[in-house]
């Protein structure tokens, strides 16, 4: 890992959360992620499951934690599982964690290799009641592929028909979404790389850069200030291509008189940021950009003012879609006509807004969390409305990252520029 070494008391904190909310005489099982493979003999770089990393804080595959809190033996009620070290594959893929290094990072006390596993673990079974088996219950997963987890269910219901089984992602979608401070100084730290990276973009950009220069620009920043990396693949989109929600194509030279959407955040410490700005390529706004622009400012500070425990996503994403229309009337987008004749179903104004104002951040981009439940103290919440214009050839984001506290939210972003004044004044500089 390049970030510096975290505090375990994170993943100390993490356990006792998930661990209370089991059923009595218990155990849970979390499996790392498969290691999966590229062409020939190549494989991708290693993610380490989310649930687990929540859990443990370690990235290592063909990992293991197992919880069994009621279990007679204390020393065994929490039990990491790593791959035993082997000196002949180190000299090829690189050192393995020792069980100390594994305890400093974790806070688990026992540490057991793989491959003692089967005979540790069939007697906790046999003292189990039930069994807690993770899945990915992510609401916008694509799982094509049987991985580690699915694999390891059925296999456990082959070997233990008998037992009860309960789903441990249950419990994370509803613990994880609730971030403690903890983790928000991670967070933190993640964004403030991404402001780094951001600020020096707005002294970099010029009319004939491409893209992917920019992307580079970004890359550099992130790595020297021991990011893991981008947190997903950023999105460098001069002019038209703004409009392309998730355009990553990054290839395209940025023209004189274009906007460039850059949509991007650092991953440190397992955890991410998400960013995006909209800049122009020359360093000056149009008159008509910066007409657009501060509309996206003020459906941003006026998503910002709505998102407070109680709301659900969904009433606070339709409460900011009545005043998108409000703000597209006056750009001259929309007009009366065209709300009073609109379906209900699909809003006029969602001709130049098609994607949703917010979701929930932390581990993941796009992390646990409902959008139906009311929003609660604690979670993280990306704010992004944006505009699309197909006739101008424009497209225009706003994206902070907001904590949530008990009578409103924190923005983690406060301090990355965000006016019209302030990024012209910065690229001007």
């Amino acid at each position: 890992m390049k970030y510096l070494p975290l505090n375990p008391e994170i993943f100390i904190a993490n356990r006792k959360r998930f661990v209370a909310k089991m059923e009595k005489n218990a155990i849970a099982i979390f499996n790392s992620n498969d290691e999966l493979p590229d062409n020939g003999d190549a494989l991708y770089p290693f993610k380490q499951n989310s649930d687990l990393y929540w859990l443990t804080g370690i990235v290592q595959e063909d990992s293991m934690l197992i919880l069994f809190p009621d279990n007679p033996d204390k020393k065994y009620r929490e039990v990491l599982v790593l791959v035993r070290p082997n000196e002949l594959k180190e000299k090829w893929d690189g050192k393995r964690l020792r069980a100390g290094e594994a305890q400093e990072i974790s806070g688990i006390s026992t540490v057991i290799w793989l491959d003692t596993l089967e005979g540790f673990l069939q007697p906790l079974i046999h003292l189990a009641d039930t069994i807690y088996l993770n899945t990915n219950e992510n609401d916008r997963k694509a799982n094509s592929v049987a991985v580690r987890d699915y694999r390891y269910a059925e296999e456990m219901r082959r070997k233990y028909p008998l037992h009860k089984y309960m789903r441990s992602a249950k419990i994370l979608k509803e613990l994880r979404a609730i971030k403690t401070p903890l983790e928000i100084e991670v967070m933190q730290k993640a964004m403030d790389i991404t402001e780094k990276a951001f600020r020096r973009l707005l002294s970099f950009i010029r009319p004939g850069v491409m893209e992917y220069e920019i992307e580079a620009e970004i890359l550099h920043e992130f790595l020297i200030n021991r990011a893991t990396g981008p947190a997903y693949g950023s999105i460098i989109a001069s002019g038209d291509r703004a409009r392309t929600l998730h355009y990553v194509a990054n290839n395209q030279v940025c023209k004189d008189g274009e906007l460039i959407l850059m949509d991007f955040g650092a991953e440190y410490g397992g955890y991410c940021a998400d960013l995006t700005r909209t800049v122009p390529v020359n360093g000056k706004f149009t008159k008509r950009q910066k007409e657009i622009y501060n509309a996206c400012l003020h459906l941003h500070k006026y998503a910002a003012s709505m998102l407070k425990p109680g709301i659900s996503v969904i009433a606070y994403t339709d409460k900011v879609g009545e005043e998108a229309t409000k703000q597209f009337i006056k750009i001259g987008l929309l007009n009366k006509s065209d709300v009073r004749n609109e379906d209900r179903n699909n809003r006029a104004y969602r001709k130049y807004l098609y994607h949703g104002i917010s979701h929930h951040l932390g581990i993941d981009v796009h992390d646990l969390g409902t959008r139906i439940e009311p929003i609660k103290e604690g979670m993280v919440f990306t704010v992004e409305p944006g505009i699309y214009i197909e006739e101008e050839n424009m497209g225009i984001r706003i994206e902070n990252n907001f904590w949530i506290t008990k009578n409103g939210n924190k923005d983690l972003m406060k301090k990355i520029p965000i006016t019209v004044d302030e990024i012209e004044a910065l690229m001007k500089r």
